[in-house]
């Protein structure tokens, strides 16, 4: 586990803006802090050279530290809940993805003189549990296990003499339902009560809830009944069908409090009622009254504030860390800053969304077979593999299978920090970069080829649309800009339709769509449906984003394919190797003769044969064209880095049968590609992941970037000629 290790709540910030600092340190040590400009932030004693500055500010110096506990798992809350009676009754109806894995709680209520729940029991079957203020609990279980993913109706009730009964009854395939009953103790819980909804109340040990539920729930309710009176009157019943956007459900009688929801478990989801009918829960949202909780969904962690840093208004855009060190660990925690207005005339679009989206990539057995190379090269050393407790990425499943949509900025994430290793990358030499390592080699070459930049996050991006972008006559992409929302396509189309110039440095890029949410901006969510590489899928119906209004996956499949963007797409990934580029005839043609000052552009010949990510420039994930997806007919393809190996395979919507529509050095390749735009822009893109790791090493590569980007800076339009 982690020594000491902190987040902020914001990926940038301009001079005199302020950027919030959590830390937690086990066993409350102290710390020291300082901030850095990180010039290079790869720590490979091989590779260019950790480089950075340090930005002294009167922050610098020892705090004090405190260990901060994290805690997983989603569930509603509403407190102060009106009840009218002394007899209770809790429905629900649930779609259980885990029903054997112990006590999950349901819908509960929780007062001075105790608590009582609908739950699942331990035997797996529907169950009430009544707990008295300071006594053990009684619990009443249906001896029949509820079945996993079936719609199943359960109720408890408590009456006034402390008779526990509850129900279950199975949707389908047959009806299988079930009823206990015993005499249990009784609660009087006065006029309110505080209500949980996926989980069972706390139990002052620190947790805000216990026992959290794997599964869907749609119309939660509680209804309460006087002495002597044969009506139920509602105090409850929270309508997840409403506000799906946000993370309240109100109650459906604008009576009770709303439920408010934490860790952000999934909305928009297919209720009992769905018909198979609609797949647009906004075009009627009544079929999609079902939230899906998990015990391992994230949000904010929580943490308190540290430290608060106002950004000084002499502070250079670029990329920087706020570093803190106790007596037996440091960790670095990265942020951007902005210019306060545009210096440059070339804006750097640091991926921000493919980071988060990214973030806490869980792969077993990381920290161990990382941990010798980081001691010997001094850097970070923790892993989330080490780090279950702060949640996975939207690349990983849920306990219950089910897949990992959301994810927060609020929290650590201990894949996404300079300094630090992404992969044990087999190459010699190499690096292994990935992520803020990789993308600074970007702005690394930009600085010592003379040319300022200013930094613009994709958050920038999404949350200022095209003015984000508008000052700008160049716009350079990174290693890896896979994730964008609507808004940021159409900031970055309508920045090509006045005439910007596009650099695309990366592989795998513009290929996802993420949104984020409207009320909760620090979240991004990721519907992965049809087609793509991709760790799970979206189930039937459930393909619309909850945050957005659109439906979600590929860039390709919702009809911006990046051919039409960049000139080419995603065909094919494989292990972490990188190879040369070879020279294509294109380069003869005098629309790109300005690329090949002062390089020996011979048809044929290599390039690019070594860099600091695989070995190689041309590796990892590959972009190729494809007319059949949009790629212009104008464009040029000055070069082409071939990879012809088992484990580099095509990416599978490509494919509409066991035979791959084209030749396979057609689409197992790095297609760098050149074309001009009607408004008198144009588009360079590279097609490899790991191409800026050959962007520092002085040789034909960077010659022939530099070149690009001096045209590109150059006034004067783009002229297309067929």
């Amino acid at each position: 586990m982690y020594r000491i290790v902190g987040y902020c709540d914001r990926w940038s910030a301009r001079p005199s803006e302020t950027v919030r600092f959590m830390v937690s340190s086990i066993g409350d040590a102290p710390f020291d802090l300082r901030f850095v400009r990180l010039l290079c932030p790869d720590p490979n004693p091989a590779g260019p050279g950790y480089s950075e500055v340090a930005m002294p500010t009167a922050l610098d110096g020892q705090h004090a530290g405190f260990e901060r506990p994290a805690f997983l798992g989603s569930y509603g809350h509403a407190p102060d809940l009106k009840l009218d009676g002394d007899a209770i009754r809790l429905s629900a109806t649930i779609w259980p993805t885990m029903p054997n894995k112990g006590v999950q709680g349901i819908l509960a209520l929780e007062g001075a003189a105790g608590s009582f729940a609908l739950a699942i029991g331990p035997g797996g079957g529907a169950a009430a549990i009544v707990v008295p203020a300071n006594a053990a609990p009684t619990i009443v279980e249906v001896q029949l296990p509820l079945q996993q993913r079936v719609w199943a109706d359960i109720v408890a009730t408590l009456a006034s003499d402390g008779t526990v009964t509850v129900e279950q009854c199975a949707h389908r395939p047959q009806r299988d339902a079930g009823q206990a009953q015993a005499l249990g103790p009784t609660i009087a819980f006065g006029d309110t009560a505080n209500a949980f909804v996926a989980a069972l109340p706390p139990d002052g040990t620190g947790a805000p809830a216990l026992a959290h539920y794997n599964g869907k729930i749609e119309r939660p309710s509680v209804d309460c009944r006087a002495a002597g009176a044969n009506v139920w009157k509602p105090a409850a019943q929270w309508d997840f069908a409403a506000d799906i956007p946000t993370q309240n459900a109100p109650d459906a009688h604008n009576a009770a409090p709303s439920l408010l929801l934490i860790n952000f478990p999934a909305r928009a989801m297919t209720g009992a009622n769905w018909t198979g009918a609609i797949h647009d829960w906004r075009r009627d949202p009544a079929q999609y009254g079902a939230i899906h909780f998990h015990d391992d969904d994230h949000g904010d962690t929580g943490w308190p504030t540290s430290f608060e840093l106002r950004v000084p208004d002499d502070w250079p855009s670029g990329f920087y860390a706020a570093h803190v060190r106790s007596a037996v660990a440091e960790d670095m925690i990265p942020f951007f800053v902005r210019p306060r207005v545009p210096r440059s005339d070339v804006a750097f679009l640091v991926p921000t969304f493919t980071y988060q989206v990214y973030g806490n990539h869980f792969r077993p057995g990381r920290g161990v077979e990382i941990a010798a190379r980081s001691a010997a090269w001094a850097a970070l050393p923790e892993t989330p593999d080490m780090n279950p407790q702060f949640g996975m990425s939207t690349y990983q499943r849920h306990a219950d299978g089910s897949g990992i949509s959301v994810a927060s900025l609020l929290r650590p994430m201990f894949d996404t920090r300079p300094k630090q290793i992404s992969v044990m990358d087999p190459a010699p030499g190499a690096s292994g970069a990935g992520r803020i390592c990789a993308d600074a080699y970007v702005s690394q070459w930009m600085r010592e080829e003379g040319v300022a930049h200013d930094i613009v996050t994709d958050h920038d991006l999404h949350a200022e649309g095209f003015a984000a972008i508008a000052p700008y006559r160049v716009l350079i992409a990174g290693q890896h800009p896979e994730y964008l929302s609507e808004r940021m396509m159409q900031a970055i189309e309508a920045f090509l339709e006045a005439g910007g110039r596009l650099m695309y440095l990366g592989g795998n890029g513009f290929y996802w769509r993420a949104e984020p949410s409207a009320t909760h901006p620090n979240v991004l969510e990721v519907r992965r449906a049809e087609g793509g590489i991709r760790t799970w899928e979206t189930q039937p119906g459930e393909s619309y984003h909850a945050f957005a209004d659109g439906y979600g996956g590929l860039w390709r499949r919702i009809g911006r394919p990046s051919h039409k963007l960049v000139g080419i797409g995603f065909s094919t990934q494989g292990r972490y190797s990188g190879f040369p580029y070879r020279f294509t005839e294109a380069v003869r043609d005098p629309r790109v003769a300005f690329m090949f000052e002062c390089v020996d552009a011979e048809p044929g010949a290599e390039f690019g044969t070594f860099g600091y990510m695989g070995g190689g420039a041309a590796g990892f994930e590959l972009d190729s064209v494809n007319s059949r997806y949009g790629t212009p007919a104008h464009a040029l393809v000055v070069a082409k880095g071939v990879v012809l190996r088992p484990d580099y395979s095509w990416v599978n919507e490509d494919m509409l049968t066991e035979i791959h529509p084209r030749p396979r050095e057609a689409w197992s390749c790095a297609d760098m590609t050149f074309f001009e735009t009607p408004s008198g822009g144009a588009i360079f893109s590279v097609g490899s992941m790991t191409f800026v790791g050959a962007l520092p090493i002085a040789g034909q590569l960077r010659r022939l970037t530099t070149n690009v980007l001096t045209r590109f800076r150059d006034p004067t339009p783009f002229e297309i000629k067929r």
